[in-house]
């Protein structure tokens, strides 16, 4: 794994990169990381896009100040809908379609708040978007009006997305969006990231489910590369 910096209007940050084996050019990725920033776990999924197929950078949304007024200017700014973190997300996409190993498509994937991010990011001249339990509000109406084709993953036991699945697909479906949003039956909030105190977590409607994050990452693959592929 490669550290990449990234030039942002804000400022350069820094950022994780993979690529596939081989040769190019391929579909870019932008991952958004969760609430703990740009973590093993954060890179690890950067990884595992690489390995299906995508160049895959992770930008550091906390790369401004101490991580504690970072998270709450990041939060602020997904509420918000714009400020130094949208900009982050865009100029990560730019500096892989500046690649000549790209193929110039590129789609975004968020979990958490990434999630809510990949979600705000999906009219923003992505190919596809695909959040993960995404921690927003779900006034999803104005949210994705006019975006990309959108995968989505939520867990049945999720404390903080009681019934937006269905709501999600509900304004999808009136739009006219493509998508492909599952639920799953036995998995909380953050069910593909592998992170510590997981007996813990579970206890609360979080926590890692392998069963889950297999099927949800496997979906997402395919959904991706139908969406990016190039023309």
């Amino acid at each position: 794994m490669d550290d990449i910096r990234i030039d942002a209007p804000a400022g350069t940050i820094d950022g994780a990169f993979e690529k596939p084996d081989g040769e190019g050019p391929w579909p870019g990725v932008v991952v958004v990381h969760d609430l703990l920033g740009l973590s093993t776990d954060a890179r690890n999924i950067t990884r595992r896009f690489a390995d299906a197929g995508f160049l895959a950078v992770a930008p550091d949304l906390y790369a401004r100040g101490g991580k504690v007024r970072c998270v709450q200017r990041v939060m602020r700014e997904m509420l918000m809908r714009r400020g130094n973190a949208v900009d982050d997300i865009l100029a990560a996409r730019d500096a892989l379609t500046a690649r000549p190993d790209c193929s110039g498509k590129v789609g975004v994937v968020g979990f958490c708040l990434g999630g809510g991010f990949a979600l705000l990011m999906s009219p923003k001249g992505f190919g596809a978007a695909a959040p993960f339990y995404p921690s927003i509000p779900p006034l999803y109406d104005s949210v994705v009006t006019g975006g990309c084709a959108i995968v989505a993953s939520y867990g049945k036991r999720d404390p903080l997305n009681p019934g937006n699945a269905g709501r999600l697909r509900t304004v999808l479906e009136r739009k006219g969006i493509e998508h492909d949003i599952k639920v799953y039956a036995n998995a909380g909030h953050s069910f593909a990231n592998d992170v510590p105190v997981q007996p813990v977590a579970r206890i609360v409607g979080f926590g890692y489910d392998a069963e889950a994050t297999e099927d949800a990452f496997a979906r997402t693959f395919a959904f991706f590369h139908k969406h990016l592929a190039e023309n």
